[in-house]
């Protein structure tokens, strides 16, 4: 969030907590207390902005009160925070440090893109199927001039969760993948253990392609499964040193 909006959520923190209208002169203190090296001048822009938005109103002499709709920007400030710091929380667990970690995030992954693989094979259409072979071509022309393909498996599952439908799928996945930061990382432990992902992902298409829900969520499966393999084979064969 940016500056000014921190310091708008403070403000209407501070009122929220009195009971009673509060006062600018003791806004001014407490938001100082909170940020430090706030003028009053920069005080009364920030009453003066909230008043315009419609979310605090002056109590005659007796200072300001939140009104219903700075009650609702408040608890959505909250929302936002508290999603924040859930999603850095997470961020802090999906770090690619160890093995382990690295094999409960493909774990994870296997839980949410079965469900996903399986959802995709009964709405696609047959543009969602080019699109998708458009992807592997790609990818196997990269693979031919020895270019990185990470960018394509990234593509991949975007739009597999993309044709599923499922918006809380699709957000969870873009989260533990970490907007396609760990592609770069499998691409290159199953480079030296000898595998590829463009022969599972055609599995993945073929079984999409004939609507075949139990299939897709079996060659998803089998592609996840497989990449937790090649980490286990990476690490004892390279001791996680790349």
């Amino acid at each position: 969030m940016q500056q000014n909006g921190d310091k708008e959520h403070y403000v209407l923190e501070i009122i929220a907590g009195y009971s009673e209208p509060v006062g600018s002169g003791t806004i001014s203190n407490d938001l100082r207390r909170k940020v430090g090296g706030v003028s009053e001048a920069t005080v009364g822009r920030i009453l003066r902005r909230l008043d315009e938005q419609g979310w605090t109103q002056k109590d005659g002499f007796r200072g300001r009160v939140l009104t219903p709709e700075g009650q609702a920007a408040l608890q959505e400030f909250r929302d936002d925070k508290r999603r924040r710091m859930d999603t850095n929380r997470f961020l802090e667990l999906t770090r690619v440090e160890e093995k382990e970690e690295l094999v409960n995030i493909l774990i994870a992954r296997r839980a949410i893109e079965r469900e996903i693989a399986r959802l995709a094979a009964e709405k696609a259409t047959e543009e969602d199927i080019h699109q998708l072979n458009e992807i592997i071509a790609k990818n196997l022309t990269k693979l031919e001039t020895s270019q990185p393909g990470a960018d394509e498996d990234v593509a991949f599952h975007k739009l597999l969760a993309e044709i599923a439908g499922n918006k809380i799928l699709e957000a969870a996945l873009n989260l533990i993948r970490g907007e396609g930061q760990l592609s770069p990382i499998l691409e290159y432990v199953r480079q030296k253990v000898g595998s590829e992902i463009v022969a599972d992902h055609k599995k993945v298409i073929e079984a999409i392609a004939w609507g075949d829900s139990e299939g897709a969520e079996r060659a998803m499966v089998e592609h996840i499964e497989g990449i937790i393999f090649d980490v286990n084979r990476y690490w004892e064969k390279f001791g996680g040193k790349g």
